[in-house]
């Protein structure tokens, strides 16, 4: 299986059955990790009452993923009841009012859901601010003042941080990056883009030989070293990644324990499954690692590792794109998200 093998049938198919997916995990409100503070023994607000736009799906970030997957599934298409429900579904969410208490949670908590939820909350802003459609976008309207509290937040994160965070979780800070600089891009915020190229030029942008057989632990959803090389993807010019990838993974084979697909023994332990979504997260990374190294001269070497990756890339989709279809909640609130952000990187 490689990544092109999805024609547009079985993408409109695929897009129903994520939207029911979506739909099950904006309904369910519990079990809930609310990830909140307490500073008192009064301050046990519900998870609604502290995230009104994002209260479902087991956790903050997860709700928002699959709120984009949702917004993104509106754009691909939907069979009629689908489409309906799943606008009814967001548009409740996603008032203004209800994103103003999310604003102003991030903006007194400001370490908080940094950086993957910043991630992809600007990448929800940018696929609703963007979109084709006059509903769509105006909840992207709705969105705009939380891309402006993002933005003031990671440009002060990465203003003190001396160290990237380099582990496969949430806290990673190449990935959560990638997210928010491409949908910066996208939005025309310059400025903030700029701060998210500094960031990761000071801290990547001298890694070399990064050690691939140590990956993976035993509850990486992440890559450490591809969301690296995906992140440095963005910002480098086509010969200048090359090079740089070439120093970052030399000597890169098929077997090496960074390409290799990862079994899970025990899907409902939340960490365990986390491996599900580690072959998904790598396939649309060499995806867009390949697409970049082919922009590059065409040379013996960049061949070579061009089709080192291509060849790890089937069995990662096929078995991450398994995973996807299941009843346990400790995959199915997150999963979807990552199967289609894969399958959108090999359009």
């Amino acid at each position: 299986m490689n990544a092109t093998a999805f024609d547009a049938a079985q993408m409109d198919a695929l897009a129903n059955r994520y939207a029911d997916i979506v739909l099950d995990n904006l309904s369910r409100p519990y079990p809930y990790a609310s990830h909140h503070v307490e500073t008192s023994l009064q301050d046990r607000p519900s998870p609604q009452e502290l995230h009104p736009a994002f209260h479902t799906s087991f956790d903050w970030h997860s709700c928002v993923h699959m709120t984009w997957l949702g917004v993104s599934l509106l754009e691909h298409g939907l069979d009629a009841g689908r489409d309906a429900a799943l606008r009814a579904a967001l548009d409740a969410n996603l008032t203004a009012d209800n994103l103003a208490v999310e604003g102003a949670y991030l903006l007194a908590n400001p370490s908080w859901e940094r950086p993957y939820g910043w991630g992809w909350l600007a990448r929800l802003a940018a696929a609703a601010g963007t979109s084709r459609d006059g509903q769509i976008r105006g909840w992207g309207a709705s969105l705009v003042p939380l891309v402006d509290v993002v933005a003031s937040l990671v440009a002060g994160w990465t203003a003190k941080a001396e160290f990237p965070v380099r582990h496969g979780l949430h806290t990673n800070a190449a990935f959560g990056l990638g997210m928010m600089l491409d949908a910066f891009r996208v939005l025309g915020r310059v400025e903030a883009a700029a701060v998210c190229e500094k960031a990761a030029l000071g801290w990547f942008n001298n890694d070399a030989g990064w050690p691939g057989q140590w990956e993976m632990s035993g509850q990486d959803f992440l890559s450490p070293g591809l969301s690296e090389a995906d992140l440095m993807a963005r910002i480098l010019g086509a010969e200048a990644f090359a090079a740089w990838f070439a120093g970052f993974l030399p000597g890169l084979a098929v077997d090496a324990r960074i390409l290799a697909k990862a079994t899970v023994t025990d899907e409902s332990d939340g960490y365990l499954a986390h491996l599900n979504g580690l072959n998904l997260t790598r396939a649309g990374q060499i995806i867009r690692i390949r697409k970049a190294l082919c922009a590059a001269a065409d040379t013996a070497a960049t061949g070579a590792v061009v089709d080192v990756l291509g060849d790890a890339l089937g069995p990662l989709l096929a078995a991450g794109m398994e995973s996807v279809m299941t009843e346990e909640f400790m995959s199915s609130h997150w999963l979807a998200s990552f199967a289609w952000d894969a399958l959108l990187s090999a359009g």
